[in-house]
């Protein structure tokens, strides 16, 4: 299957590229377009992130010099700088959006039932956002503050598989609770959050959608306890209380009861206070819940450290969407590879031996898994002897 082929075109065959040619023919993509395609532009794009190209011209430079071996890529057309600068700055970013939200949809149903941590039959979604500052001279639109700028990836994680099944991106002046207003909650999912999302309101219509949050609440959050349940301090858990909203609009927006649970993290030897709407599962497992929501953050970080999501090639709303769709797709495609071939290997090694390989005629597994290289000793009678005696 294999043989004879690059293997940056081998990665290709894990997604389902007439799916991305509905997408571009949905937002007419590729309407007026001669040669740089919409494909053209995703795989160039896709190249950038799997080996950190630093610019435009450094993409221009690195693929020109493969210019014999682009067409065994996939790549059809002349790779110019400038050219896909317009693609960037044109091509509607809803196309890239869509085809990631297929490849989402792929990598979800094969990570279904990844374990990560707890004996849960609820999907679990971790909720929260990281925020890229930017030049305000370069990129006027994402407003942040008077002498900044920055664009927010409002993102929700699916916990198993660390998946990315949303991603909202606004400027850095939107604030985080918002978001809440574009997701359809999922009916028996679990929404972990940080208390910057604790709005009565927006929690209360994901309760009324029967989805699961928990929350943290914050100093001056007005609650009154109806009735506390037994504890076991020993394991942490300080209470367990059944409460209400006593202010006037909270009462309003969220006329039910809550539930309050004060855990102490002897960890970092504080007291957290979690609020939810679940009622039966074990205070400690809730406290274990929220405690996964660092997941988001390290996926967060991992994004930023080894793909292409903090400098940008272009600098319109279009393009920067653009970049961090691809780049998302980029992540998701690596994933869907990894659990496809049963690759036992993090992604961060799997886009190690990637970047370096691309190029090579081998089968993708066999790069993958030929981890300890020997060196081969050449036998003795065809050794060529560097001194004669």
């Amino acid at each position: 299957m294999y043989k004879g082929r690059i293997i940056f075109s081998q990665i290709f065959d894990f997604i389902q590229l007439h799916k991305f040619r509905r997408c571009v023919d949905l937002y007419n993509g590729n309407k007026g377009v001669r040669t740089f395609s919409c494909l053209d532009q995703f795989m160039c794009m896709a190249f950038a992130q799997l080996t950190y190209r630093e610019s435009l011209r450094d993409i221009e430079c690195c693929l020109r010099a493969m210019r014999k071996k682009l067409y065994h890529m996939g790549i059809r057309a002349k790779i110019s700088r400038s050219t896909l600068a317009d693609a960037n700055e044109n091509r509607d970013w809803r196309i890239y959006s869509d085809f990631a939200q297929i490849l989402i949809h792929e990598a979800r149903r094969l990570y279904v039932d990844d374990d990560f941590g707890l004996e849960l039959k609820e999907t679990v979604y971790a909720l929260d956002s990281s925020t890229i500052d930017l030049c305000l001279s370069v990129f006027p639109w994402a407003k942040f503050r008077k002498t900044k700028a920055a664009v927010k990836l409002h993102t929700l994680l699916d916990l198993r598989g660390d998946i990315p099944t949303f991603i909202w991106i606004t400027d850095g002046k939107v604030h985080d609770v918002n978001v809440l207003d574009h997701l359809i909650p999922e009916p028996g999912a679990i929404y972990i959050m940080d208390r910057a999302y604790l709005d009565f309101k927006r929690l209360y219509q994901m309760h009324q959608s029967s989805a699961i949050f928990v929350t943290r609440s914050k100093t001056n959050t007005g609650l009154r306890r109806i009735y506390s349940r037994k504890v076991d301090k020993a394991i942490g858990v300080r209470c367990d209380q059944i409460v209400a909203p006593t202010g006037f609009y909270s009462k309003k927006d969220y006329p039910e009861k809550l539930r309050r649970i004060k855990y102490f993290d002897a960890e970092k030897g504080r007291v957290l206070v979690f609020l939810t709407n679940q009622f039966t599962l074990p205070a400690l497992t809730i406290a274990e819940l929220y405690r996964h929501r660092w997941r988001v953050e390290i996926f967060f970080k991992w994004i930023k450290q080894h793909l292409r999501i903090k400098k940008f090639f272009g600098t319109s709303e279009n393009a920067v969407k653009t970049q961090v769709w691809i780049a998302i797709s980029t992540y998701v495609m690596i994933a869907i590879m990894k659990k496809q071939l049963k690759i036992d290997l993090t992604l961060y090694n799997i886009l190690q031996i990637l970047s370096i390989s691309l190029f090579e005629k081998k089968p993708i597994y066999q790069v993958l898994t030929e981890h300890d290289y020997k060196n081969e000793m050449t036998s003795p009678y065809i050794q060529l002897k560097l001194f004669d005696n």
